[in-house]
């Protein structure tokens, strides 16, 4: 009895550790081959991650985003529009640049071409050269706004032809293309512009006796050619008068004419001011132009000298400020010059020019 129970024990026993040796290689055999599945999945996953960026641009955008699908890559698109109408559609640029090895997957930026914001040449007949210039300077803004790319849409083919007429100076008269011409990319517009009536007449204000302000408002009023130069003091109370004048006031002259206006400086000044002239020579114009004189004053007031249309020449101006005003000079509302009064060196205030 005592046999038997022994032999039982020692199957058991046997059995027991048959099934852990096999449980043990069992559980060994699925890390081994779980290892082997992993190492292989990846490696075939890296290797297939790995991929270069195709060259899609001026491509269409279906045959841009069949080459990407190709490769496994993703496009993220953005719209822009152009300077040519014959770009439409087609791929301007493209992120990561061709060549570049990425991973599968990965998103590349496309910019696709919306073409150009206007298809027509409009009709410019019978507006002024400075608006028309001033609005495609503001479409030329907008285009690049709108991520536009390339060359500006309008150009001005300058310098513009001018011709004598009824019409008012700056008019525009004829125009190339003809309005409605169809665009397919940067256009070159030619102008005839009008100089205004070839003779005219006109009566010269009298200034003499008026002050420097006076005389100001006056000449942007009639819109009179004129230099101002200093003269002596008259003895006269205060002082800073215009003197003299030629031609006198009332003459009847040819418009152009230019007036000669002497001015006298001020007996006294206030401490830190400088009485002097202004002058800056403009460019000559085929017609008068708006130009502007202003002053920043130390305290930071600003203060209007003269608006008035001018052609161009020495452009004088007599002023009585502090000494650190800013005086800035416009033409069209565009900045041409900007000084800073700064009290002279060696000779009096009076002298200086």
């Amino acid at each position: 009895m005592g046999l038997i129970n022994l032999n039982r024990d020692t199957i058991e026993g046997c059995i027991a550790n048959h099934l852990r040796l096999f449980v043990s290689m069992a559980f060994g055999l699925m890390v081994f081959v779980g290892v082997i599945a992993a190492s292989i999945f990846f490696i075939a996953v890296r290797g297939a991650e790995q991929t270069m960026v195709p060259d899609v641009r001026n491509k269409e955008l279906t045959e841009a985003l069949l080459e990407l699908q190709t490769k496994e890559l993703y496009p993220r698109i953005q719209l822009r529009y152009s300077q040519s109408s014959w770009d439409k559609g087609l791929i301007l640029e493209q992120e990561p640049r061709a060549g570049t090895i990425v991973k599968a997957g990965r998103r590349i930026r496309l910019v696709v071409s919306r073409g150009v914001m206007i298809s027509k040449v409009e009709n410019y007949l019978g507006r002024n050269i400075d608006e028309v210039r001033m609005e495609l300077r503001t479409l030329a803004a907008e285009l690049n706004s709108a991520g536009g790319t390339g060359q500006p849409l309008f150009t001005l083919r300058e310098p513009f032809m001018y011709e004598y007429s009824s019409e008012p100076a700056g008019l525009i008269l004829q125009q190339s293309p003809e309005p409605g011409t169809g665009i397919s990319g940067p256009t070159a517009l030619e102008f005839v512009v009008s100089r205004g009536p070839r003779e005219t007449i006109q009566t010269i204000p009298g200034l003499t006796g008026l002050s420097v302000e006076q005389a100001l408002a006056r000449i942007s009023q009639s819109g009179i050619n004129f230099i101002f130069s200093l003269g002596e003091p008259d003895g006269g109370e205060g002082g800073g008068t215009v003197t003299a004048q030629e031609p006198g006031g009332n003459s009847q002259v040819s418009a152009g004419t230019q007036v000669h206006l002497t001015v006298s400086p001020p007996e006294k000044l206030e401490a830190g001011e400088i009485f002097a002239i202004f002058r800056y020579r403009i460019p000559e114009n085929p017609y008068p132009l708006s130009v502007r004189l202003e002053a920043l004053l130390p305290s930071g007031e600003r203060r209007q000298l003269i608006t008035v249309n001018y052609r161009g020449g020495e452009f004088t101006v007599p002023y009585r400020l502090p000494v650190g005003t800013e005086l800035s000079l416009f033409m069209l509302n565009r900045e041409m010059h900007r000084e800073t009064i700064a009290a002279p060196l060696d000779t009096p205030a009076l002298d200086r020019l």
